[in-house]
């Protein structure tokens, strides 16, 4: 697999690109819809919902981290992840602007 040059393209394309990277997986997509559903969650709550083993929650959350979209508190042994709202809107906007950039179809194939 060849190495990608993310200094070919622009910050903002590099952004979206690992935005896409870490929202791409199925397991992440369900632990932000818990969260969002249950306004907090503590990490033991997404083992229970989701059927993954705990070292596979902490390794997406610690992706979701990454990216800011989620933060965690710590209370006693377990950690309270919630939504980032700042990030969350940034994120939706960044979205909102790719996906509504004009695409002219009569020219396409």
């Amino acid at each position: 697999m060849g190495i990608t040059k993310t200094e070919f393209f622009t910050d903002e394309q590099n952004k979206l690109s690992i935005l896409f990277k870490v929202l791409g997986h199925p397991a992440r997509i369900a632990i932000i819809q818990h969260i969002i559903n249950q306004k907090a969650c503590i990490c033991n709550d997404l083992v229970d919902e989701l059927g993954l083993a705990q070292a596979t929650i902490s390794q997406h959350l610690k992706e979701l981290k990454s990216i800011g979209i989620i933060q965690g508190n710590i209370e006693g042994k377990s950690v309270c992840y919630c939504i980032d709202e700042n990030i969350w809107n940034e994120i939706k906007n960044k979205l909102i602007s790719f996906f509504n950039q004009n695409v002219n179809i009569n020219q396409c194939c």
